[in-house]
């Protein structure tokens, strides 16, 4: 039997697809029947599709059924296919047309990441992919908008209206998509033509479509985002019910694939903002250079931000309680131009209102609100639509208010409101530096300006550089190198010429390699002293005469010792000694301390000495000052360096470490001048001893500086009591008759103790130490005497009555003798006793010695000694420390 006997036509692909299928099953195995052909099994097939579904659901696995599935997809690529009616269906596929249902997951991943604009075209790619699955003709996308109205948004012929154009309301008995938003129960209709659930049949007008599927696309919450609307045209098969679940099982994924790109484009969104944000911090913190130029570059960033065609920053002034700018956007290409400042009350117009009350406003029409002022309209000529406007924040206050204008493609928005809300905290940050910036420019400016005119009055003027200039340098000065030699005889006039004979002899110590060379200048020299000189204070004893001898005494020890410095060490020494109290207030560091003066709060320890090193540092930077810049380099670095350990060696609190340390290194025997540390602890012990230069001078010289160190002293005192403190024994005018006694206890514990150490190490100051030991003497019968006048004083009040029988027993009581020891054996018992280096408080703060106008430190409470005197000074200072 053949196809043709029974009258049945087919098609040409098809007979011969299933012909080689059906011929390969029978051969393999079934016994070919002769009259069972091909052809007529086709035409079974076909005229019985209910058999084919029973058959397959039964007999076929879900595996074969996908494998022909693809199989088909693939065979069909992009040709166009026949239907059975002869008619030709044109393949308008999605971008996912090899998707298959039973990959739906495929789908969401590409919609997900690929699309990411508006949910129309999520929707409507999902819709392609619906129609493709069911062989449709065509399809339109409908969208609901705010006002429950369905508006075309896609669709697949171009005869159709223009998208986004109004179809009509959510209700039934209208249109086909009408109708499904309506029930939002999806539709199958095989003819829509008198259907009277929707008399006026699709939503949009189609050439030749008759059978429909509407399926509505519902959010989780069942509220109706669309309908997707597939048809097929007269002439073709009508849509099954089996279509209308495949199309629902497609779409079914939409509010998924909604959530998941929503998500997606508030992420990039997010993303895109906190890029904005960090490009704004970059740009706004990396160029603080004043308050306008962060003022315009927030307007700039802030109209990005949000679209809008210009804005305004205005500043609170809360002492005025009013707004006021300078800065304004005029949407020119000169805009931001600083123009005459406005101001006006915080209790009048949008902005106002907004740093008032601290309300954000977003008005969609202006001239509709009561707060907003049409003045600046009518002036201008611009028109204002939109506003938003928004307070800015620092630290809970409200420092300003930005107010945007007319957002450039509608209305400012809630995402506006939020984006807006995060740059406004970055923009009262920004403020906030920049305020700071202008506070601290001008404080520098005030700075630099004082310092100009200090260092005008500090500088020496050409008056006094031109006479000490025509005054002649001696080549010899008869005696200068005694230890005995009196500095203080010379006249003030004078000393400029010693120091620039001293200084001028250690220079060429340094070039005495090379004649030639030239070391040093003698222009800067002579600036440099006499700027050095007006830089001392004029205080009873830190002052230009203390500087002065301290640096002779310097300079006789460098002339007349077998020491092996370095010429830069040499140097630096001296020089270091001329500075080593610049600027001195006449006040210890412990005062400085409780006075809360500014230099305590900028140096922790050793407060005067860093001072007066970096002022020396400043004296070598003014122009013509500069006495080393002939030296090379590295040893400007190195000179710089030693001067700073040498006035910082002034410190009491590093001479105590640095003499322990040099004594021990010296009685082992250890001691090497090639060792650089231990030349260190030479020039930290001679800086010491030079400063104390006044406590080996002969007696009536140290007499008279004593009392003029005790005055100083006395000064503190008198100014610690006025405050309402009590000062220190040694500062007490009150208490000036136990003089003999401290300076018996400073010899004793600091003095001789830094001078034989030197005397150890260079032999050639032993002067020094005999110096010392005799004013101790001195000092010793003095404070004997005054005991004894006290002892007196406190006696003749309770002198007892005694008795006949007792002055009987004296008179036959034996006389004894008792032979006075010498006076090395009494300094050498009292040096036993106090153990200076021991018992004192190493952590003291203050530098200054008694005749350098520096407290005492303490001594131990267990030591117990016959110079009551000595440990009562060396005391003093345990108390100011603490």
């Amino acid at each position: 039997m053949s196809v043709k006997s029974l009258g049945v036509t087919c098609s040409p692909g098809l007979i011969s697809h299933h012909s080689s299928r059906s011929t390969h099953s029978s051969s393999t195995m079934y016994p070919r029947t002769p009259d069972l052909q091909t052809e007529t099994v086709t035409q079974f097939l076909f005229d019985n599709p209910d058999f084919l579904d029973s058959f397959v659901i039964q007999h076929v696995h879900e595996d074969r059924v996908r494998q022909w599935s693809q199989r088909k997809h693939k065979g069909q690529g992009h040709h166009a296919l026949t239907l059975t009616n002869g008619d030709l269906f044109k393949d308008h596929r999605s971008n996912w047309k090899n998707c298959v249902q039973s990959k739906k997951w495929r789908v969401l991943q590409e919609l997900t990441k690929d699309n990411t604009t508006n949910k129309a075209r999520v929707f409507t790619e999902l819709a392609a992919c619906a129609a493709e699955s069911v062989n449709a003709d065509g399809h339109n996308l409908y969208l609901v908008d705010d006002q429950n109205q369905l508006f075309l948004a896609s669709k697949s012929s171009k005869n159709q209206r223009a998208p986004t154009t109004c179809v009509g309301r959510i209700e039934p008995r209208t249109t086909l998509p009408a109708y499904v938003a309506y029930t939002k129960e999806s539709v199958v209709s095989q003819n829509l033509v008198g259907d009277p659930r929707f008399p006026l049949g699709f939503g949009v007008e189609t050439e030749k479509g008759v059978s429909a599927i509407a399926v509505p696309l519902l959010h989780g919450n069942n509220t109706v985002l669309g309908v997707v609307e597939l048809y097929r045209n007269y002439g073709n098969m009508p849509f099954s019910v089996e279509e209308e679940e495949v199309a629902e099982m497609m779409l079914v994924w939409a509010d998924i694939c909604m959530e998941y790109v929503e998500m997606y484009n508030s992420m990039m969104k997010q993303r895109k903002l906190n890029d904005f944000l960090l490009a704004v911090t970059k740009s706004i913190f990396q160029d603080i250079v004043s308050m306008d130029t962060v003022i315009m570059k927030i307007m700039n960033y802030a109209k990005k931000l949000v679209i809008a065609d210009r804005a305004s920053l205005f500043l609170v002034d809360t002492k005025s309680r009013e707004l006021y700018a300078r800065i304004f956007d005029t949407g020119r290409v000169e805009e931001h131009i600083p123009q005459k400042e406005i101001r006006f009350p915080m209790d009048r117009g949008v902005a106002g209102h907004v740093a008032s009350t601290g309300e954000v406003l977003n008005i969609a029409d202006a001239y509709t609100d009561s707060r907003f002022n049409r003045d600046v309209d009518l002036q201008t000529g611009y028109r204002t639509k939109s506003i938003l406007c928004m307070p800015i924040y620092n630290r809970g206050n409200i420092i300003g208010v930005v107010q945007m204008v007319n957002k450039i493609d509608g209305v400012f928005t809630k995402a506006d409101e939020e984006s807006f809300e995060t740059f406004a905290i970055y923009c009262g940050l920004a403020l906030h530096h920049a305020k700071l910036y202008d506070k601290i420019r001008r404080s520098e400016q005030k700075y630099r300006v004082a310092v100009e005119v200090l260092s005008y009055h500090s500088q020496c003027n050409d008056e006094e550089y031109q006479m000490v200039k025509t005054m002649p340098i001696p080549d010899d000065i008869p005696d200068i190198l005694d230890y005995d030699y009196s500095p203080w005889a010379i006249d003030n006039d004078n000393k400029p010429v010693y120091v620039l004979y001293m200084m001028r002899d250690i220079f060429n110590m340094h070039s005495h390699r090379n004649k030639n060379e030239e070391r040093f200048d003698i222009d800067d020299m002579i600036r440099f002293t006499l700027t050095v000189r007006k830089n001392y204070r004029n205080v009873p004893y830190h002052n230009w005469a203390h500087a002065f001898s301290v640096a002779h005494a310097m300079f006789a020890v460098i002339k007349t010792s077998q020491h092996h410095f370095t010429p830069i060490e040499s140097l630096a020494l001296y020089i270091a000694c001329l500075c080593h109290d610049l600027d001195h207030r006449g006040k210890t560091n412990a005062f400085m301390v409780k006075s809360a003066a500014p230099l305590a709060a900028i140096y922790s320890t050793s407060t005067m000495e860093h001072h007066h090193f970096n002022h020396t540092v400043t004296i070598l930077q003014n122009e013509g000052h500069n006495i080393f810049k002939h030296l090379t380099s590295a040893e400007y670095k190195q000179i710089l360096s030693d001067i700073r350990h040498c006035i910082l060696a002034t410190d009491l609190a590093l001479f105590f470490g640095n003499r322990s340390r040099l004594q021990d290194i010296a009685d082992k025997g250890e001691f090497s001048w090639e060792n650089a540390e231990h030349r260190r602890l030479v020039m930290a012990n001679s800086m010491t001893a030079a400063d104390l230069c006044s406590m080996y001078k002969p007696w009536d010289l140290q007499v008279q500086l004593v009392d003029v160190i005790m005055e100083e002293f006395w000064q503190q005192g008198d100014e610690e009591r006025s405050q309402g403190l009590t000062p220190m024994p040694m500062m007490d005018r009150q208490k000036k008759n136990e003089l003999p006694h401290l300076e018996v206890g400073f010899l004793v514990g600091i003095c001789l103790p830094c001078y034989e150490v030197m005397a150890q190490i260079l032999p050639e100051t032993k002067p020094m130490v005999d110096g010392a030991i005799a004013n101790l003497k001195k000092w010793r019968e003095l404070a004997e005497k005054e005991a004894l006048e006290k002892e007196k004083e406190n006696e003749e009040p309770q002198k007892p009555q005694q008795t006949d029988d007792n002055q009987e027993k004296e008179k036959e009581e034996p006389v004894t003798t008792t032979e006075k020891p010498s006076d090395d054996a009494i300094v050498t018992s009292e040096k036993t006793l106090l153990s200076a280096g021991d018992g004192l408080d190493d952590s003291a703060s203050d530098t200054s010695f008694l005749a350098a106008g520096k407290p005492l430190p303490d001594i131990s409470s267990d030591q117990t000694s016959n110079v009551s005197s000595e440990k009562t000074v060396l005391s003093l200072h345990s108390e100011e420390s603490r």
